[in-house]
């Protein structure tokens, strides 16, 4: 009998213990930012939705002619591409990438990726 108030009287203590630590532990800060709307005069028409990408720039673009010159010297200094780089992306700068790629052991596409790029030593300069 003795036993079972001690054990009751330590399970109370514990959860008081419990209630208080969860009544005075600091909430959390929020991370999402408030935004304040301004009321709009309704004429009707919805208002314009906006993406979170419009205020970053527009995705990758296709690189320019002088890239493409750097990409087929690369390729033809390491015995890929014969001829002259003309900066212009042809059928023959695509089979030229496609067999480098596969002797890099990259997935053998034709296509340019950043992995084919770093491998051509054309990297991003830090």
């Amino acid at each position: 009998m003795h036993l079972q108030k001690v054990i009751a009287v330590v399970a109370a203590g514990l959860a008081c213990s419990a209630a208080l630590l969860g009544a005075t532990t600091p909430q959390k800060k929020s991370t999402h930012r408030k935004t304040t709307h301004k009321p709009v005069a309704h004429t009707g028409k919805k208002a314009p939705v906006r993406s979170a990408r419009s205020a970053w720039h527009p995705g990758q673009t296709a690189p320019t002619p002088e890239r493409y010159k750097e990409i087929q010297e690369a390729l033809a200094k390491k015995g890929y591409l014969h001829g002259d780089a003309s900066g212009v992306w042809n059928q023959d700068s695509t089979d030229a990438l496609r067999r480098f790629q596969q002797d890099q052991n990259l997935q053998a596409s034709g296509k340019l990726d950043s992995l084919s790029i770093i491998a051509l030593g054309l990297g991003p300069k830090y």
